[in-house]
């Protein structure tokens, strides 16, 4: 196994035990959503410390359901990894170019 293969295969390990240990520790078992997001755990907050607080700005956009506002989440990650992909597969491209033509220019015939 490349020293590559090992460095994959343990972010590989590190990524699926980030996912796992919290529902097998059972982190969050004491609350009603153990696993709402940041944005509903700032809104508790807020209110428990000042009940009056009013919000400042307001979403531009606000989804008619969770569905929809989720959908768009996903849609969001989706692009966004489709841009680092292109971005990381155009500069191994590249490279591999680089290489190609650093290579054919070494054994080119007639060269001093």
């Amino acid at each position: 196994m490349s020293r590559n293969a090992k460095i994959n295969a343990l972010l590989l390990l590190a990524v699926a035990a980030l996912a796992v240990l919290p529902l097998v520790l059972g982190l969050g078992d004491h609350k009603e959503e153990p696993f709402a997001g940041a944005d509903a755990e700032a809104e508790t907050a807020i209110t428990e410390i000042e009940p009056d607080y009013e919000p400042w700005f307001s979403p531009l956009y606000e989804p008619p359901s969770g569905e929809i506002e989720s959908a768009l989440f996903a849609l969001q990650a989706a692009i966004g990894a489709g841009v680092l992909a292109y971005y990381f597969g155009l500069r191994r491209g590249r490279r591999q170019g680089e290489e190609r033509t650093a290579a054919a220019l070494r054994g080119a015939p007639g060269e001093d």
